[in-house]
């Protein structure tokens, strides 16, 4: 954690430029819409993925005001996807705070959800950069997309990591790795550099969504959601995937008949969290993040030595040992 509040002081002056272009964006003429975004935006996340934007063109260009804007444009196009991701999940609270669609309903919810992708292309608009546009529009649909296939893969019970692993980077990689690509292409980054540090951003994105995954088998009031909430959504994610591959046939073919039969109670969630537990489940899922971690490093320190290096390197280690 200590890592992480060096690079937030390393980059201040950029992260504060950024944040005054995202909150003119979104200041408008109706009360409703300033009042629901000013109290969203008070409980702003850790803002990773503008950061990586802005690491991206620190390491090997320089942070330009389309730079900003393109951090400015990501953020709230992520902000935007977690605004609809609480309606499709029905989640109560996030980052420890009741939800828009919890407090003032689906229609509302959705509204905002729309007018920060619409802010978030206007953003883009004025980076200046056709590729940032290009960007924010793939990475709009590569998230649709995403979501789709994760809904589909709970409902047809798929048991394989092939398939977990494809959704997640949908879903949650490829945003990583669109703020890391724009970073450096607005930045002026050598081409020749893009293609490995894209690739480093896609491991990052993966070991993010594996971590966001195994909280969902411990008690932890400060990530928003409750234990087993991904199981009684029939969301299998890798802790119970590892676990079903580890144990005995049989006991694995019983948990994963109590899957597909649905409508999992207390008690199910409870057995099928367990299950994870006992058979390594979730030890398993930490060395498969502590696999993807080295082959980052292994693409990293090929580049020179400098801050912007190490924190791209620190945020890796934040990601694993994060504790919401």
């Amino acid at each position: 954690m200590e890592a992480f509040k060096e690079i937030l002081r390393r980059l201040e002056p950029e992260l504060t430029a950024m944040n005054r272009i995202i909150d003119s964006s979104l200041s408008t003429q109706n009360a409703v819409m300033n009042a629901v975004v000013r109290k969203y935006l008070s409980t702003k996340g850790k803002q990773i993925r503008p950061i990586l934007v802005i690491l991206g063109a620190k390491m090997f260009g320089e942070v330009n005001r389309s730079v900003l804007c393109a951090g400015a444009a990501m953020e709230m196009l992520h902000n935007a996807s977690l605004i609809h991701d609480d309606i499709v999940d029905e989640t109560g609270l996030r980052r420890g705070c009741p939800t828009i669609n919890a407090t003032m309903g689906n229609q509302i919810a959705v509204l905002v959800g729309d007018f920060f992708v619409s802010r978030s292309l206007s953003v883009g608009i004025d980076s200046g950069s056709m590729e940032v546009v290009a960007a924010l529009s793939s990475l709009g649909t590569e998230l649709s997309l995403g979501e789709i296939d994760q809904i589909t893969t709970a409902r047809e019970h798929h048991f394989d990591k092939e398939s977990y692993f494809e959704v997640i980077r949908q879903k949650t990689a490829s945003l990583f790795m669109s703020c890391v690509r724009m970073g450096m292409e607005v930045g002026g980054a050598p081409a020749d550099v893009t293609a490995p540090m894209v690739r480093y951003a896609e491991l990052l994105g993966l070991c993010f969504q594996i971590k966001d995954d195994i909280f969902d088998y411990y008690p932890n009031p400060q990530i928003g959601k409750p234990t087993g909430n991904d199981l009684r959504e029939g969301k299998v994610t890798l802790p119970l995937l590892c676990a079903l591959q580890t144990a005995p046939e049989d006991e694995s073919r019983r948990m994963k008949e109590l899957i597909c039969r649905g409508d999992l109670t207390a008690a199910d969630i409870e057995r099928l969290v367990e299950f994870a537990r006992e058979y390594k489940g979730i030890d398993d899922a930490y060395d498969i993040m502590d696999s993807l971690r080295r082959q980052a490093d292994d693409i990293i320190l090929q580049f020179p030595e400098s801050e912007s290096r190490q924190s791209f390197r620190d945020i890796f280690d934040y990601i694993i040992s994060r504790d919401r």
